[in-house]
């Protein structure tokens, strides 16, 4: 039996460091189900590993990929499984780490399956985004499947922001005549890998103080410059995130410093939050304290190796 050890949690909380701990125990390499991170114009700002740590465990889907192409969940599913499928030609053992809920499901359930939609139906869509902006695709969505709209302003009320994510939701409405969600929860591919999952966590005042370090210690390291040359990109949907996106507002006038900084802080606390209340929904998650001594939750693995 071949087991995935997949470690998941709320940014900040340490699931890099426990990730190549486990891998340099179990003797295996990490594949990286964070999506910020696949791409390798953004470094800083994402927080991927560094160089020590990525000398320490072999990682994958580390900056493989540019914010100019498109990239889905869908592409992710299909290139994560077949790494892992390598992988495990060779161990026993494959480490997932993930902070993108959605991505480390579709590892580990399979994605939702659509029906082909016809090209001009998204041509038409994308040319009236072009005309009416994001409130053009929120008014649609809310309006031809308002049960979704209610569950994404719920539950990550970031995505009504994601154009491309909108315009996809959208197109199968309309493309299909049936809400997006109809389509969802369907009968998926069966994985022939035993899912082991960890999830850290810690008080909510801890999970903040750490991620208001990291954003200090991350403009400290240059995530103004970065941002600074990635502004003229700004529009593109890798950039549609919190780090970049205040510092994007900073350069066109509409912030202070200052203030944009504090922007940073109080938005990654509040996805933090929304990681959490997606992961704390999937079952068979042993949760384990970030502070957790290693033996502990090598213990808990090994007693799930079948």
């Amino acid at each position: 039996m071949k087991h995935l050890i997949t470690i998941i949690g709320p940014t900040a909380i340490g699931k890099t460091a426990l990730s190549i701990q486990l891998a340099q125990h179990y003797n295996c390499e990490i594949i990286s189900c964070d999506s910020r991170q696949f791409f390798k114009e953004m470094t800083i700002g994402t927080a991927v590993p560094n160089n020590e740590e990525l000398k320490a465990a072999k990682h994958h889907f580390i900056q493989n990929k540019s914010i100019f192409e498109n990239y889905t969940v869908g592409d992710y599913e299909k290139e994560a499984l077949s790494k892992i499928n390598e992988l495990f030609q060779t161990n026993d053992y494959v480490i997932l780490i993930g902070g993108s809920g959605l991505y480390v499901d579709a590892v580990l359930k399979g994605f939702d399956a659509f029906p082909d939609i016809d090209p001009s139906v998204r041509a038409t869509i994308q040319s009236q985004y072009e005309t009416d902006g994001i409130i053009y695709l929120q008014n649609q969505l809310k309006t031809l499947d308002p049960v979704y709209y209610e569950k994404i302003n719920n539950e990550n009320p970031q995505t009504l922001l994601n154009p491309q994510r909108m315009m996809r939701f959208v197109e199968v409405c309309v493309g299909t005549e049936k809400p997006y969600s109809s389509f969802l929860n369907q009968q998926k591919n069966n994985r022939n890998f035993n899912p082991i999952l960890i999830g850290l966590e810690a008080e909510r005042a801890i999970i903040y103080d750490r991620i208001n370090l990291r954003v200090d210690i991350m403009i400290q390291q240059g995530l103004v410059e970065e941002a600074q040359n990635l502004h003229p990109h700004k529009s593109l949907n890798a950039l549609q995130t919190v780090g970049y996106r205040e510092l994007f507002s900073h350069f066109d006038g509409e912030w202070d410093l200052p203030f944009a900084i504090e922007e940073i802080k109080k938005n990654t606390r509040r996805f933090s939050k929304r990681q959490l209340t997606w992961f704390k929904r999937k079952e068979n998650t042993q949760w384990f304290d970030y502070s957790s001594d290693i033996k502990k939750i090598i213990k808990y693995i090994d007693s799930k190796i079948t």
